[in-house]
């Protein structure tokens, strides 16, 4: 196997485009209603002399990263405008790197700069995987390579590393090269804790009529559904009383189903988030849905989740670590506290999500029936290069299912040029189709083709056209109170 390639950073420009979404999106404390996709793009140089560019995009999203209620959503994306700005700085500045050690070389500095300017792990840890994922665009589009047949074969030179010590002496060449990506994926639907579950929730004059599945009702005939994502609130009663109607709805459905519950951090403690789990399988109405339940994700508050054990809830069910994630030793510390999984999230960055898949296959091997696993989560991933992004990589990770809400809150391209929709249509005829004078996401029998994305570059043949775009302005962080 031949020498990973060293690049270094030549210029580092980024972008945000601002979108409504069709409907409210609630989950943990915030209702969302429109919001930022951050772009980013990375000029290389290889040590031949070629130079190319590459492309990442994702949201700006407001509390989730620090749900501290004493900060404004606005003073949200500020925090991670700059977390951008210092991984911005520091690549700049790095010498001639693999793509893999330009991020691990980096980390460390990443998050202390970030704690030096009251940036969380989890916000410090945004701004790599933006860039991170640009640079590796750049450099598989100058080897004419997919993202997959870059990770085969270990393009960026992946390696055991001091930020990863619990893999000193792990086989990542081997390991990459055993990996098979899925040609399709089952798309888990989100439920909000506002979405309309029937028709009967909409008040008059509320609807959006814009062609696209409103209600749980419409999205499970529209999109043929079969695995679900539900949202709960933290109040045990309301959320019985909510999940009893959605299960009128997933009850309906002839073939298996799938459900992960999800609490955002909104259950104080373990035993609160067991209280609701105890109180769902005494209720009838929740049987299939309670049999179907395959984990929970992140039910306590980040600053108690890995405090204390959680088997009193991981007795009924798997948990997994998603707002805790913040540093990459995060998955071993929870795993000590009897989670099962963690989450995948290309905002947290997609060298993490494969060491921390390497520690599942590890983990798994050593001790029979381990059961350590990874899901895919989504922060509300837009059509053209953060959705494909996104699904380039849990289709490397092999995962069966993923979380998908952009296509169902965001219409389409959501403002984006319209030559740029047509081109990721054309480019990617089975992610995409036309509807309405609009291109959105295909999802037929529940399921989304990923066959296009083997082409050159990271999950994507087309390239964002940002001639229109908004420059993204300097961060306005720390603020001066």
């Amino acid at each position: 196997m031949k020498p990973s390639p060293r690049l270094k950073v030549v210029e580092i420009d980024c972008f945000e485009q601002p979108f409504k979404l069709r409907m409210p999106f609630r989950f943990g404390v915030i209702t969302v209603t429109h919001g930022l996709q951050a772009f980013a793009r990375v000029r290389i140089r290889l040590d031949d002399g070629r130079e190319g560019d590459g492309f990442a995009a994702e949201a700006l999203g407001a509390k989730w990263f620090d749900k501290n209620p004493a900060l404004s959503d606005a003073e949200n994306v500020e925090q991670l405008r700059k977390s951008i700005e210092i991984a911005a700085a520091g690549y700049r500045a790095a010498p001639p790197l693999t793509a893999f050690d330009l991020f691990a070389e980096h980390y460390r500095e990443q998050l202390d700069a970030g704690a030096d300017v009251g940036l969380l792990p989890l916000v410090a840890s945004y701004g790599p995987a933006l860039l991170d994922r640009a640079v590796l665009d750049a450099l598989c589009r100058l080897e004419g390579v997919s993202f997959w047949t870059a990770m085969r074969a270990n393009l960026p030179g992946m390696r055991p590393h001091a930020i990863a010590p619990d893999l000193a002496g792990f086989d990542f060449g081997g390991f990459l090269a055993g990996l098979e990506p899925s040609a399709t994926i089952e798309a888990r639907h989100t439920v909000g804790l506002v979405d309309p579950i029937v028709a009967a929730d909409q008040p008059p004059g509320t609807r959006v009529d814009d062609g696209l599945p409103e209600t749980l009702e419409e999205v499970v005939a529209t999109y043929g559904n079969r695995f679900f994502k539900l949202k709960v609130s933290g109040r045990i009663d309301a959320d019985l009383e909510r999940l009893i109607r959605i299960a009128g709805v997933i009850d309906t459905i002839r073939e298996p189903v799938q459900i992960s519950l999800d609490g955002n951090e909104q259950y104080e403690d373990v035993e609160s988030i067991a209280a609701l789990w105890e109180a769902m399988e005494s209720e009838p109405a929740l049987q299939r849905l309670c049999a179907s339940t395959l984990f929970i994700e992140q039910p306590i508050k980040r600053q108690m989740a890995l405090a204390h054990s959680v088997q009193p809830l991981a007795r009924f069910r798997p948990v997994i670590i998603d707002e805790s994630d913040g540093e990459l030793d995060a998955f071993v510390r929870a795993r000590a506290l009897g989670y099962g999984g963690v989450s995948s999230k290309d905002c947290k960055g997609f060298y993490k999500s494969i060491v921390n898949l390497a520690r599942c296959r590890l983990w798994n091997a050593e001790s029979e029936g381990g059961g350590f696993f990874m899901s895919g989560e989504d922060l509300t991933t837009q059509a053209g290069l953060a959705v494909q992004q996104d699904l380039a990589l849990v289709a490397l990770l092999g995962l069966t299912d993923v979380e998908r809400n952009g296509h169902h809150f965001i219409d389409g391209f959501a403002g984006r040029p319209l030559a740029e929709s047509l081109a990721f249509l054309e480019a990617h005829p089975d992610l995409y189709h036309e509807e309405d004078r609009r291109v959105r996401l295909t999802i037929e029998h529940g399921r989304i083709a990923l066959g296009s994305l083997e082409c050159p570059g990271f999950g994507s043949a087309v390239v964002p056209d940002l001639s229109t775009t908004e420059r993204m302005p300097k961060a306005d962080w720390p603020p001066q109170r």
